[in-house]
């Protein structure tokens, strides 16, 4: 999956950008207070990003 379509589907669901780090971009819920971290590569596995969404507590993509 492509970076900037899941860094879309985290900002609909609420999340927001914590802070930018060297090679990774921390994402926070909210809601739940969970911090999770997304590589900076273009292209990210699915199973990663399966993980992070169930990490944030947020809806898994397709």
């Amino acid at each position: 999956m492509k970076r900037n379509d899941l860094i879309k589907h985290l900002r609909r669901s609420g999340c927001y950008l914590k802070r930018e780090g060297a090679s990774h971009s921390l994402w926070s819920n909210p809601i739940t207070g969970h911090v999770e971290a997304v590589p900076r590569h273009t292209e990210i596995p699915n199973r990663l990003v399966n993980k992070i969404c169930k990490a944030l507590s947020i809806k898994e993509i397709g």
